[in-house]
């Protein structure tokens, strides 16, 4: 039945009012549109979820396929494609190939080359368990026996799921959010997801383009639940994946008491907690708050490879007080164990306290050169962006700038965000696009900016020629159409929220600084495309 309605639906274009439009058990199916359903034929060697399986593509892993045939080399291959798509670190191979290659790290014995306890060994449980209480200024120290060990968060989103809801049930997740999530959760559980939807304009409650607020959550839930639909978890992101914001304490007590009353689990999502990377901006974990509303509900996961820099090792852990979950999720652990060797090296990277109590090489060598790295990434590629002209959010978390390339697009779709996307890779920069993030609004991008200078340099270049071309045709078929009015997909007055200053906790309005909002009017003035439209010759 899945695998028919997925081919009957076709691709996934539209709009928002369209997309909100069908009912909920038909966009849970869609699978973020990732199924390219008119190029779709059954393989009669597979079962029917063997086939929904090998459908199960899109935007994502065509240009992950297509960079991996072809990628950029300084020397080798110039003119390949620069990977601005996959949510990688590289600035920090020279520090963690060192640290790895340490002799501390190279030990071979029985236990590490025998089966393990499948939560995974306990010197490494523990040394999780110690990390977790520093980093995450957890009240009390955190206890080995709610740790278990994974490969990587993926296998986390697919076991929890699966031990959590009963094939066909939902989970809520709020819009844009990492596409890799629907995959996990789907594939394995035949676990479905129910979207909050975000959007750019702040109305009602909302301070900043995209903020979750509960009056949010609730109306997704309730939406579900009148169509029939049973939610059991809500998932938070945090830092967020792909707007780079950070919740606050107030915030994330908000979502959680939230899902205490509607008895929903939660599933926190810790990946790039150390990798904010502006002093201005503070990080609060689920783990350090004083008091959860729901212990037995709330269940928070954390990796390195993100936060260190090795998204090929792959290792991740879940920390839960509720054994039950714990005991569930470690039967799977026999498909998706970390191999011994590996185990002790998270370990030993783990535990490098040096001479002090705090963790002395992660501290004094690895963050402190981490974050000025990805500060200064960022602020090149941000400053290009200003210097162009294309609103985004400005935050400092994680490795992202969400882009608003929606003046770009002619009349507001997800097919022409899609030729707008083929087009960026055409000329040999690949990119991430809205829709697979599901983003309510066309023309959303996200890049990647945690990479060398001068990669980021020729792929800036690209993303310039391909815009500047754009804006050249847009602007060429208004004088052939000179009567037709701007399309709802292009940058409106939501402009002016855009270029966003780093999020902050809420303060009382008299504090703001002229400084600030000088800064806030000049950002407005870049982003702003009136002057370009409205030359003197044009008024002539």
């Amino acid at each position: 039945q899945a695998l028919s309605e997925i081919v009957g639906m076709g691709g996934g274009g539209g709009d928002l009012q369209e997309m909100r439009a069908r009912p909920l058990a038909e966009r849970r199916v869609d699978m973020h549109g990732f199924c390219n359903a008119s190029d779709f034929q059954r393989s009669p060697y597979l079962s029917a979820r063997g086939n929904i399986a090998n459908i199960f593509r899109g935007s994502t892993e065509e240009g992950y396929k297509a960079y991996h045939a072809d990628k950029y080399d300084e020397d080798k291959n110039p003119n390949g494609i620069i990977n601005f798509g996959t949510s990688e670190n590289k600035l920090c191979f020279d520090l963690m190939s060192k640290r790895l290659t340490q002799t501390d790290m190279n030990l071979m014995e029985p236990p590490l080359l025998q089966y393990p306890d499948w939560k995974g060994h306990m010197f490494l449980r523990e040394e999780v368990a110690r990390f977790l209480t520093y980093y995450c200024k957890a009240p009390a120290p955190l206890k080995a026996e709610n740790v278990i060990v994974l490969n990587g968060c993926g296998s986390l989103f697919s076991a929890l799921a699966t031990v959590l809801c009963d094939p066909g049930e939902a989970v809520l997740i709020a819009t844009p959010f990492y596409g890799g999530i629907t995959q996990s959760v789907f594939l394995y559980g035949n676990v479905k997801l129910v979207y909050a939807y975000l959007d750019s304009k702040i109305t009602g409650t909302s301070t900043r383009p995209f903020q979750l607020t509960v009056e949010k959550l609730e109306k997704a839930l309730q939406d579900a639940r009148a169509e029939g639909v049973t939610v059991r978890a809500l998932i938070l992101l945090n830092p967020q994946n792909p707007l780079g914001d950070i919740y606050s304490l107030s915030e994330l007590r908000d979502y959680l008491e939230f899902a205490k009353r509607h008895e929903l689990h939660v599933i926190v999502d810790e990946i790039y907690m150390l990798s904010v990377f502006d002093e201005s901006a503070t990080f609060h974990s689920v783990l350090g708050m004083d008091r959860l509303p729901d212990p037995q509900r709330t269940h928070v996961m954390w990796g390195i490879s993100k936060d260190f820099a090795v998204s090929g090792i792959r290792f991740g852990t879940l920390y839960t007080e509720n054994q039950d979950v714990a005991n569930a999720v470690a039967s799977l652990c026999y498909f998706h164990g970390v191999c011994g060797p590996v185990q002790h090296k998270v370990a030993q990277l783990l535990r490098d306290r040096g001479e002090s109590v705090a963790p002395y090489w992660i501290n004094q060598v690895y963050l402190r050169a981490n974050h000025a790295r990805l500060k200064a990434a960022h602020t090149y590629v941000t400053d290009e962006l200003k210097t162009l002209g294309v609103p985004f959010l400005n935050r400092n978390a994680g490795f992202f700038v969400w882009i608003d390339f929606r003046k770009y697009l002619r009349t507001g779709t997800f097919e022409e965000e899609m030729l707008l996307w083929r087009r960026f890779l055409d000329n040999k920069v690949l990119l991430s696009c809205g829709k697979a993030f599901e983003c309510s609004e066309p023309g959303w991008f996200r890049i990647i900016f945690a990479d060398k200078t001068h990669r980021l340099q020729l792929g800036m270049q690209r993303i310039r020629k391909v815009l500047e071309e754009r804006e050249q045709e847009i602007l060429a078929e208004e004088k052939e159409q000179p009567c037709q009015s701007d399309q709802d997909g292009k940058a409106d007055s939501t402009d002016e929220v855009i270029f966003v200053s780093r999020h902050q906790e809420p303060t009382c309005a008299g504090s703001s600084n002229l400084g600030d909002l000088i800064g806030l009017l000049q950002q407005q003035m870049r982003s702003s495309d009136w002057l370009q439209k409205n030359t003197a010759e044009q008024f002539a």
